[in-house]
């Protein structure tokens, strides 16, 4: 299980438009290569790489490298301001840093603000491909298994580097436990093209895209999300297996029902989403449009657990992310820790043999995460509560709960509705200070193009969730943005725009 293992000819990746591809062979040959010039430049078990890359088949390379060497490999997002990849780069220790031509002036000013590091190697200026030419392609006799270590998406603060243990075991026979996981879940093999429309920095689609080049299939990476362009390129493609967020959904959906019926998708099996709570209306729709195919997750970069619901499942019990039973037992627990019955809504935790991951070097926000009593069942500020049978349905983040007037507002629900609205392209809800309730909720609207905000479309807004929801979820007032704070993943940056407002 990993790119020697199958035929050199076969294509492991290919961008979306068919310009760059990666043979199995040319991944092999050129990650063993790297890993060569990598232990040659003094790294050793447990050291750091750091790549900030865009969505380049190269970097499937410096992560089989890593994989090979008992390296640790940091994703580091682009789009992140200077200071905080510097963060990342130096909070992480990182003897190298990878990066992409296209982002050489953020890598010059990201070295600068972290002091180092001082190998740099640059994938479209001569340095890396220098490095490879120079170095040697035969494999050692041992190749210890590496691991990523990724930062959480920092939606609720800075970003903290997630630290695993470094697996046990050589590439060539120990499979990782994403590859043991997620090949049982969803059939990857060597017939699978599987489709990132996704930055490849963040923690699914790298592992996903490590998961198919360890098991020969194909790789087709988007450099960025587009709805039609993704439809044409499963078409092109022939993909049988993607992953989505569900905003990429809102976007597929808004597209003209003439675009939408101009491509070809039954070459697609299974369609997986995760990473933020999928509306039940949007999930229904994209069912009626692409048919039984999506399949359902719910984890974290920390990867202390996981559900999973299939179509058959979901179509039963829509809104629900699944069961465990995978990779850690669920617990929802109160504030004080005890354990709730089903129905009850509170903190979800996943039980596990030995404690998943720590934050490195923060033990506070490491045991934060921490069941006061029960060290190894940790917790990513995740809220819901189980049913009967042990399905899992997501409330919202602990963090963004709204209460006003005492009662409890989770703002996802208002979200939920809001987004359905055709003047909607992008909602957040949010609690602002209030005097007399404490807080009140407020959505910041996106709207789409050709629409005008104003008082009326507010008012509109407004009356649109309360005739869906109970009235003290909706909405009190409604203000206007040229555009949400949203990571390439889908997710809303909401802390930042909660503070905005606090600070008035």
């Amino acid at each position: 299980m990993y790119p020697g293992a199958y035929d050199p000819v076969r294509t492991a990746v290919v961008t979306a438009d068919g310009t760059r591809t990666l043979t199995y062979g040319q991944l092999e040959e050129r990650s063993l290569r790297l890993a060569d010039h990598l232990r040659a430049a003094g790294l050793r078990r447990g050291d750091h790489i750091a790549l900030l890359c865009d969505n380049d088949p190269r970097a499937l390379e410096v992560y089989w490298a890593t994989m090979r060497s008992g390296l640790y490999l940091t994703a580091v997002n682009h789009h992140l301001r200077a200071d905080d990849a510097a963060h990342i780069v130096r909070d992480c220790g990182a003897a190298v840093l990878i990066h992409s031509g296209t982002l050489a002036e953020l890598a010059t000013e990201v070295r600068e603000l972290a002091g180092g590091p001082a190998l740099v190697l640059d994938l479209d200026d001569g340095t890396y491909e220098k490095a490879l030419a120079d170095a040697c392609a035969v494999p050692p006799d041992r190749q210890p298994l590496g691991a990523d270590m990724l930062y959480s998406s920092g939606t609720t603060g800075r970003p903290k580097g997630v630290r695993t243990a470094l697996p046990d075991g050589d590439v060539r026979d120990q499979p990782t436990t994403y590859t043991v996981v997620f090949q049982t879940m969803y059939g990857f093999g060597e017939d699978t093209v599987y489709l990132s429309p996704a930055p490849i920095y963040h923690a699914a689609p790298l592992r996903f895209c490590g998961v198919v080049t360890a098991l020969g299939g194909t790789v087709v990476l988007m450099d960025t999300f587009d709805a039609e362009a993704a439809l044409a390129a499963v078409e092109r493609h022939r993909v049988t297996h993607s992953q989505w967020v569900p905003t990429m959904f809102v976007r597929l959906l808004k597209l003209p029902a003439r675009v939408r019926e101009r491509y070809d998708l039954s070459s697609l099996r299974i369609a997986i989403h995760a990473a933020a709570p999928c509306p039940v209306e949007v999930k229904r729709r994209m069912m009626q449009w692409w048919g039984p195919v999506l399949y359902e997750y719910y984890s974290s970069t920390e990867g202390n657990g996981i559900t999973f619901i299939s179509p058959e499942e979901w179509l039963r019990k829509p809104g629900s992310v699944g069961r465990d039973g995978f990779l850690g037992t669920l617990r929802i627990c109160a504030e004080d820790g005890r354990v709730l019955p089903a129905g009850e809504t509170g903190t979800v935790y996943f039980e596990r043999d030995e404690r998943p991951f720590q934050y490195h070097g923060d033990e506070d926000r490491t045991r934060e995460a921490q069941h006061p009593d029960h060290p190894n069942w940790t917790t990513t500020g995740d809220i819901g509560h189980v049913d009967e049978d042990g399905y899992l349905f997501l409330t919202d983040r602990k963090a963004f709960m709204i209460i006003s007037g005492g009662v409890n507002v989770y703002p996802q629900e208002a979200e939920d509705v809001l987004v359905l609205h055709p003047a909607v392209a992008d909602v957040a809800v949010v609690g602002v200070p209030d005097a007399e309730m404490g807080e009140s909720v407020k959505a910041v609207v996106q709207v789409e193009p050709g629409v005008v905000p104003g008082p009326e479309l507010a008012r509109e807004l407004v009356d649109f969730a309360r005739e869906r929801l109970a009235h003290y979820k909706a909405p009190r007032t409604v203000d206007f943005a040229e555009r949400l704070p949203r990571t390439p993943t889908g997710k809303l940056a909401k802390a930042r725009l909660r503070e905005s407002y606090r600070r008035g």
